[in-house]
């Protein structure tokens, strides 16, 4: 590689299904607990409250089955902006290094890719599409959850479209 080139991250990909309820699944660290995240959020950006090893992220459908995709990289992997409707990033504080995705009130638990700096600070960019499209025959809501290592750094909304992130984002900003 040559002074000019660019890595290309190292990144894992994991297709999941996943089951939410009250517009909610979690980003949990091993040894942590999932649950609202009342008041303890560091820096909120509307659709992901973070705690130490704990991360809510909302969704538009109440409840029911949904698509994420979860990609773990060693560096930035470029955010989706042709893809996805709304995307933010925050920062957030990993214990142990292993993550799984929690569906709401402990239900089934997704192990994840071990992070690749181990414990420590990586950045979470959450992309959201169809947030206001929720119809009972036909969903086409999907989220992709980006993590790679970063040291903290102020939580940004990147792209911002959806009515039902706006009212999210309108929520956190009145708390």
């Amino acid at each position: 590689m040559t002074a000019d080139e660019t890595p290309v991250p190292v990144v894992h990909v994991l297709q999941l299904d996943v089951l939410v309820d009250y517009h909610q699944t979690y980003l949990v660290d091993e040894g942590c607990s999932a649950g609202w995240i009342d008041g303890a959020s560091s820096h909120p950006v509307g659709i992901v409250q973070v705690a130490e090893g704990t991360a809510l992220l909302t969704v538009g459908l109440q409840w029911g089955r949904m698509g994420f995709t979860v990609a773990v990289a060693d560096q930035d992997p470029r955010a989706d902006f042709d893809g996805y409707e709304d995307i933010v990033e925050i920062s957030y504080e990993s214990p142990s290094g292993r993550v799984f995705l929690e569906e709401w009130g402990g239900g089934t638990t997704h192990a994840l890719p071990p992070l690749p700096a181990g414990p420590g600070t990586y950045r979470l960019r959450y992309h959201a599409r169809g947030m206001d499209e929720e119809s009972w025959d036909e969903i086409d809501e999907h989220y992709l959850l980006q993590i790679w290592p970063q040291p903290q750094s102020d939580p940004a909304v990147l792209k911002s479209t959806s009515r039902l992130f706006e009212y999210w984002l309108s929520s956190e900003r009145s708390r």
